[in-house]
């Protein structure tokens, strides 16, 4: 695995002090936005090959995780969602657990029926859809290290 040294956390202010008060904290702190959960994704830059870090609220899906691309309704995906889209391998932070995972985009028909338990968690998900014209993603994050943990 890479140091924190070698990764770039997200320029945007919140999100960088958040992302080191989680990674200080060991996962202790800084674990919730706005009273939802939040994880910390690692994920390479498909142009640097440069490992990057933001914070993302996720819900769950039985065991995988689930994050919104709504880039808070904006007419773009969020940069994160299009290096996931080329290099969908992934490290998480998930409290004081760190483990690899591989995302996926869902399919129209799965994002359909986790769609309703994303927006009870994180009622802003509704609001930025009706904002824009995009197609919000959701991506699907599934734990890679689980040969390891049986």
């Amino acid at each position: 695995m890479t140091s924190s040294d070698d990764i770039v956390i997200s320029p945007t202010g919140w999100v960088a002090e958040q992302a080191r008060l989680y990674e200080e904290s060991d996962g202790t702190k800084g674990t919730t936005v706005m009273g939802a959960p939040c994880l910390l994704l690692d994920y390479r830059g498909r142009r640097t090959a440069q490992w990057r870090r933001t914070v993302l609220i996720y819900g769950r899906d039985g065991d995988d995780y689930l994050i919104v691309a709504s880039n808070g309704g904006a007419p773009t995906h969020p940069l994160w969602y299009l290096n996931l889209r080329d290099e969908p391998d992934v490290r998480l932070r998930v409290g004081g657990e760190r483990f690899p995972a591989r995302a996926e985009t869902l399919s129209p028909e799965e994002k359909a029926r986790v769609w309703p338990g994303l927006v009870e968690l994180f009622a802003p998900y509704a609001d930025y859809a009706e904002k824009t014209t995009r197609d919000i993603p959701v991506v699907r994050l599934r734990r890679t290290d689980t040969a390891e943990r049986d």
